[in-house]
């Protein structure tokens, strides 16, 4: 299986070109967006772009079907929203991901601010390298990609913990940022970047402990459901993806906006589904099948995709019990869903491959035809189990 790993990610100033146009990454700060912002983003989509947009697994909203020729428009309109990096430094460094859950007062949002005014103290990171804010009550994204995180010990305090680590460093909100940065420039200083490229957790991986790291994190709890929690409503969207018409009614309800890593969204202080009734293109219950289903765009809309991927998950999705996971990759990368799904089928020249709990990277051939799979009531046997 040929595919090309970029070793970056989209940005709005260094978008990345798609099958459908460039791929606009909009990096919202605190992962969250006012309703004139939600507004303001649903007719950018439409005015520069192809109308469609989407939710990535870091938190950050996309907008597809870009051209050369409105690139330049749209980043005014992000200007003038508030949505965009001074420069290109800026914007890669600025990778950082915040509980949805997080409340005033709880000094999430002093953290993640103290943080973006000191992004230029850091080294110079892979363009991957991100950081993670998970200070709430709980500790909710334990699974969501981050290589230096604040997050609560387990007595009840702030840790700074590498990821890939078992333990964390003791910090406060005074010296929870100084002391990222400082790990930041000992993952440099240890030969965290090889050719320009490089995680925290490969390198922990490599038996180097991080320095101070004695405490635990917090016990971690599983995503959310869709529904009522105690910051507002959760809603979801057919593979995180929607149209600007969605967005633009989502903004016309009132409530700020906020991004998840689980690719939903999260309407503040709105109590229960019910005003999202006449909305298109939501998804409110939390038993719905879709909701089961990983898949990105696949082709013809990614250059590297080897076959379509989301018409199969669609037509597999009957067969995927309550409680399991199906991913279809349209190539080994698997950028939809980086972790292990129940069954992970990966597309290559001679059909899909198989994978049981296994990540796309994982999977290997023999390669089947799309219809044989579709045909193949044994993909998840009668236990549940793929």
């Amino acid at each position: 299986m040929s595919f090309e790993v970029k070793g970056w990610c989209p940005g709005a100033l260094r978008p990345m070109v798609s099958g459908d146009g460039l791929v606009v990454r909009v990096r919202l700060p605190l992962c969250q967006m006012t309703p004139l912002q939600a507004a303001g983003l649903a007719r950018a989509a439409q005015r520069h772009g192809n109308g469609q947009l989407a939710i990535s697994n870091r938190a950050n909203l996309q907008l597809r079907g870009v051209t050369e020729a409105s690139h330049r428009a749209l980043l005014d309109d992000l200007a003038t929203l508030g949505l965009l990096d001074a420069d290109l430094t800026a914007e890669a460094r600025r990778n950082i991901l915040i509980s949805p859950f997080w409340a005033t007062g709880d000094g999430s949002t002093d953290l993640a601010q103290d943080l973006t005014a000191r992004l230029m103290d850091l080294p110079d990171l892979p363009s991957k390298f991100g950081h993670v804010i998970d200070i709430g009550a709980t500790r909710v994204l334990a699974e969501a990609s981050g290589d230096l995180r604040l997050e609560r010990g387990i007595t009840g305090g702030l840790i700074l913990r590498a990821d890939g680590a078992d333990l964390g460093q003791p910090v406060t909100k005074q010296t929870a940022i100084p002391a990222l940065i400082a790990l930041a420039h000992w993952f440099v200083d240890n030969g965290g970047i090889i050719q320009g490229r490089g995680r925290m957790r490969a390198l922990i991986q490599r038996g180097i402990a991080p320095p101070g790291a004695s405490e635990a994190p917090a016990a971690a709890v599983p995503p959310p459901t869709l529904g009522q929690t105690e910051t507002g409503t959760l809603t979801a969207f057919e593979y995180g993806s929607f149209p600007s018409d969605t967005l633009a009614a989502l903004a016309a309800l009132g409530h700020p906006l906020r991004l998840t890593p689980w690719r939903m969204m999260l309407i503040e202080r709105l109590s229960g589904p019910a005003a999202l009734s006449s909305i298109p293109g939501l998804i409110t219950d939390p038993a719905h099948p879709l909701l089961r289903l990983r898949a990105c765009p696949g082709a013809p809309f990614c250059p590297q995709a080897l076959a379509p991927t989301r018409p199969l998950a669609h037509r597999l999705s009957a067969l995927v019990p309550p409680g399991l996971t199906l991913h279809v990759s349209g190539c080994a990368k698997g950028c939809a869903h980086p972790q292990a799904a129940d069954l992970t089928l990966v597309a290559g020249l001679g059909g899909f491959a198989i994978g049981i709990a296994a990540s796309a990277p994982d999977v290997t051939g023999p390669f089947h035809p799309a219809e044989d799979l579709l045909t193949n009531s044994n993909l998840f046997d009668q236990n549940g189990a793929a």
